[in-house]
């Protein structure tokens, strides 16, 4: 599929879906608002651009006016384009649900995944400092980058699909000092009859009780108490439920190569966190599901 078939594909898709849903969670505009950008091009813009690996607003913004004029020819300038993104920032989370409802080779036989990943507004020292977004952002430790950072954790629930990424079902955003067994406990009532593969922080021995009521195995690498070596057995374990539950790692680092969505450090409001997030996982699920279907 070219460019020019992937725009068109594109603008339908969010034509459709916002006439007959998305439009009641834009924000209403000013009777004297200038709506001759419409809502459906802003985010198609700001999808598109996303998917052809511009990062940030302002190199979608610029990629548009120089090349997509012909296209969007009422395109505002670049102040009044993120005022008009921010304005339609609720409507990624309904339009991420729509996507994931028609999600391409979904196998309800298959176990779940689940991990988590940051989104950083800062990082290190300068965490100290950040106040963007308070309504769900705040500070805390990625362990698996050995990181301190102020900003939001996104939490994936996936089905495995072999030979290929895992299928995401459930998707959330916390604050990032949410531990991940926390989470865990606010989504383990919806998961029934199955297998859930997860590291060491969703090893819950005081959820035991509730797992046994749903039919629900919850594996992990065996943790090693202080002072503790493993033996052969453990250490098996450990090594193949890593095994198992690496896609999941490999979906995280595919949606940050195509879509740098780790890095928020030029989002400066809780609209534009939301676009930052929810978007770029709309237009890489959107790519996953869609493009490269029709690509292949």
């Amino acid at each position: 599929m070219n460019w020019h078939s992937q725009l068109i594909t594109l603008y339908l898709y969010v034509c459709k879906h916002y006439e007959q849903t998305l439009c009641v969670y834009s924000q209403r505009m000013s009777n004297h608002a200038d709506l001759s950008f419409t809502d459906e091009e802003v985010i198609t813009l700001y999808l598109f651009g996303v998917m052809n690996k511009r990062t940030d607003i302002k190199q979608i913004h610029t990629y548009a006016d120089r090349h997509l004029r012909d296209w969007f020819p009422k395109l505002p300038g670049y102040t009044a384009f993120v005022q008009r993104l921010n304005r339609v920032a609720d409507v990624f989370v309904p339009l991420l649900t729509l996507i994931q409802n028609e999600q391409q080779g979904k196998n309800d036989n298959q176990p779940w995944l689940i991990d988590s990943f940051p989104v950083a507004l800062a990082k290190q020292g300068h965490r100290f400092k950040a106040c963007v977004a308070k309504e769900i952002a705040d500070s805390g430790y990625c362990s698996t980058k050995n990181l301190y950072f102020y900003g939001v954790r996104v939490h994936i629930v996936a089905r495995e699909n072999r030979g290929t990424l895992p299928t995401p079902e459930y998707i959330g955003v916390t604050g990032a000092s949410h531990h991940d067994g926390k989470i865990f406990d606010q989504i383990c009532p919806v998961l029934h009859n199955n297998y859930l593969y997860g590291d060491k922080a969703y090893l819950r021995s005081d959820a035991k009780q509730v797992m046994e009521d749903q039919n629900l195995v919850v594996l992990t690498p065996v943790k090693k108490q202080k002072g503790q070596n493993l033996n052969a057995d453990e250490k098996q374990r450990s090594t193949t439920i890593s095994r198992i539950r690496q896609p999941i790692e490999s979906l995280f680092s595919w949606i940050e190569q195509q879509t740098g969505i780790e890095c928020a450090s030029k989002v400066r409001s809780y609209n534009g966190l939301l676009v930052h997030v929810f978007g770029k996982l709309v237009a890489a699920f959107y790519f996953w599901n869609f493009v490269r279907v029709f690509s292949s």
